[in-house]
Parts: C-alpha cells; structure tokens; sequence
C-alpha cells in the first residue's frame, strides 16, 4: 500500500492523508497508524501538492551506514550505530526548494531510505521491529560538510532548515533488506545503492535507537546514505528514487 500526505487548500496550511491508487489519491479520515480509514473520497494525485508523508516530533538518523561511504572519507568504522537528530525544521516537501546558506562551501546530497514509524515503539527487538513500520519513503539528508567536519557533533552541519526532504510516499509491505536507492544530479545517477549493503539493518537499527529514544506515530527514521555523496550548488536538481516508493526532487536555490 502507497500512502501520501497532501495540501488541501492553496496556503497549504492544511493537509490530508491518502492511499496513492495508480493516479488517483482515495482520501482518509485521519493519519493511518492505528488504523485505515477511508471516508469515500478521492483526488486525481496530479491536481494536489503533496507534503512531506509524516508527521514527525523528530528525525532519528544514522551515520555511516555503508562501508564504502564510509572509506570515502576516509571515517572510522563505527562499532555500533552513530545516531544524530535532524530537528522537525529541517523538513522540506517532496518537489520543494532548498537555499544553499551562503555560509558553507560544500553542500552534500545524500541519498537515503527512510522509514515512518506506524506506533509508539520502545524497547523494540528486532524480532518484532517491522510491527512498528508504517511503511519506507526517501530522505535527502542534506549536510553542509565544512560545517559538520568543523564541529565535534553534527547538530549544526547537518539540522540546517530544510535539509531534510521527505517523500514523496510511504510504501508499506517493501522487503526491509532489499530496497534500491538512486541518487541523480541533474539528471546523472551519482548513488545507486541498496539497504542490502547496510551494516546494521532497519530491524536492528530500530532495536538500538529505541533502547534509547522512544519513536513515535508519523516519526522518521533514516538509515544512512551510500557512497558517493558529492556537492550541490544553486539551480541543481537533486532526485532520489526509492525502488518502489518513488522520486524525492528537490531545487536548490
């Protein structure tokens, strides 16, 4: 099942849940975590905007992920999982707009395969960590890389506003450990990778992390991008393509 959030007035000041059906968008009652409910409506998906597919108190991510990204930069290999929080600012909807800060020098893409969580999840094992997935979408995690490198943490480099594009859907029932994620700038596939090659998968991230922090309904959890991250400037599109979610396009301004 394909869910997608979307705007229902032209401020988009108010949204909408829905289950993408090819071009059409049968409309819900409410966000779908406890339960779907229809309420006999529908949209043609090409007539909306559609809003980031969450409704996140926070965005959970892990670092270094993939071994190669992580020889790309010549990083130490984590011996558990490197959490960080994006804050909820950083969220920008799916073929929506980032400025580049005129105070970096090198503004990264990074390509992700995210999740959002379906229930209150804590002290999850991973035997039971699917339960608590409402379905996969892609993430863009932007970081400004001179930022992150100058600082011990990565709060600063990577929680700038907007540098986290969300979308554009949220596909439930998706093989955890078999997903492919493609990167394109401008057109050219610069990442093309698979959660396949992850160092700890989605089940046992989430056993970690909610050991920690709780997770809430509509909470985002990302799981680190693979290699050949690389810069972005203004007037760059950047489209991350989520095998069987779909196309996540961000401008940058």
């Amino acid at each position: 099942m394909k869910f997608c959030k979307f705007y229902t007035n032209p401020e988009k000041t108010e949204t909408q849940w829905g289950i993408v059906e090819g071009d059409i968008i049968k409309t819900l009652t409410k966000a779908p975590y406890d339960e779907i409910l229809p309420d006999g409506g529908s949209v043609k998906l090409a007539d909306v905007a559609l809003a980031c597919p969450c409704d996140a108190t926070k965005i959970v991510a892990i670092g270094r992920n993939y071994y190669e990204h992580i020889l790309e930069f010549n990083s130490e290999v984590p011996k558990e999982p490197l959490i960080f929080l994006k804050p909820t600012t950083a969220l920008t909807d799916p073929d929506g707009s980032v400025e580049k800060p005129d105070f970096t020098n090198r503004f990264d893409y990074e390509g992700e395969i995210a999740v959002v969580i379906g229930k209150k999840a804590k002290n999850v094992k991973k035997e039971e960590a699917l339960d608590y997935i409402l379905g996969y979408t892609c993430l863009n995690d932007i970081t400004a890389r001179d930022i992150q490198y100058a600082d011990s943490q990565w709060t600063r480099g990577k929680g700038l506003d907007g540098s986290a594009p969300v979308g554009p859907f949220v596909t439930s029932g998706l093989v955890h450990n078999k997903i492919g994620i493609q990167t394109y700038l401008n057109g050219k596939k610069v990442q093309d990778g698979n959660t396949e090659l992850m160092m700890w998968d989605i089940p046992s991230l989430i056993e970690y992390v909610t050991r920690y922090i709780t997770l809430l309904p509509g909470d985002v959890f990302t799981c680190g991008t693979p290699v050949n991250v690389g810069p972005m400037v203004p007037g760059d599109v950047v489209e991350v393509v989520g095998e069987g979610i779909g196309t996540l396009r961000t401008t940058i301004l």
